[in-house]
């Protein structure tokens, strides 16, 4: 059967592992903690979804393994540590995926706190997961805020932090008033005095224009990440482009980059 298969492959990567953290082991893997491992699980988590975006499928595989064994390793460092075993992670996010689905399982703990005639639509399974995370698991804490997590990225804590406020009526009616403060914002910029104040002012401003574009109901997140791969793509041109008449890149030649870049808008693909 093919849960056997995946409960086999599983088991293998766990062994796997533990060979790894032995004491005859691999040094590097031995020498490693959780800690030592965050930027590590990020930076695959990052690669993983690039590789969706491209739509490598074989690249998708290999990534995402990268992500499971980052998170395993992760886990199991806990576990030799006497904290919790790897086997609890995945047992208590599966009790948690089922009493927050209470309209899927029957037999679901969160039941009790189901909407009433059941959750059909993504919104009303939004809600009903927030309602059983608070209500049932306790884990509203001091703010509504508090579950968005400080480890994000900022521009994604951003997004977060302002679609929970907008659930409780703290948002703006219209896009036309996001502009308005967007514009405000950019006047601060322009007369901050030092450097802190500039960045508390460019902090300000970016938090506007990750409200305009939630007001657009486009996440930041991706809309940044095609803004990068378009200037990628373009700069690309603009180096081909020098190279082939022999120039440097080099501000002295900015004009000459400049039509390049603008030449570039007309012939490369978006």
């Amino acid at each position: 059967m093919e849960m056997n298969k995946t409960e086999i492959a599983f088991g293998r990567l766990y062994e796997i592992i533990g060979r790894l953290r032995a004491p005859d082991g691999c040094p590097w893997d031995r020498e490693q903690t959780p800690e030592t491992m965050r930027s590590d699980l990020v930076e695959e988590c990052f690669e993983a979804v690039d590789a969706i975006n491209q739509k490598d499928t074989l690249h998708v595989k290999e990534e995402l393994g990268d992500v499971m064994l980052n998170a395993s390793m992760i886990a199991y460092m806990y576990e030799q540590a006497g904290g919790f075993s790897l086997a609890s992670v995945l047992n208590e996010v599966s009790e948690k995926i089922v009493r927050r689905h209470p309209h899927v399982f029957k037999e679901s703990s969160g039941k009790d706190y189901a909407l009433e005639g059941g959750a059909k639509t993504s919104e009303e399974v939004l809600t009903q997961w927030e309602k059983i995370k608070t209500q049932a698991e306790g884990r509203s804490g001091k703010s509504i805020l508090d579950s968005v997590s400080k480890g994000m990225p900022q521009l994604i804590q951003a997004y977060k932090i302002q679609k929970k406020a907008a659930k409780v009526g703290f948002d703006w009616d219209s896009s036309e008033e996001v502009y308005a403060k967007i514009n405000e914002e950019i006047e601060e910029v322009k007369q901050a005095q030092t450097q802190e104040n500039l960045e508390e002012e460019i902090g300000d401003l970016l938090f506007s224009v990750v409200n305009l574009a939630r007001k657009y109901k486009v996440d930041p997140t991706l809309a940044m990440e095609r803004a990068n791969e378009k200037f990628r793509k373009r700069f690309a041109f603009v180096e081909q482009k020098m190279s082939e008449e022999g120039l440097a890149l080099d501000k002295e030649n900015f004009q000459k980059m400049d039509d390049f870049w603008n030449d570039s808008k007309r012939n490369v693909e978006n």
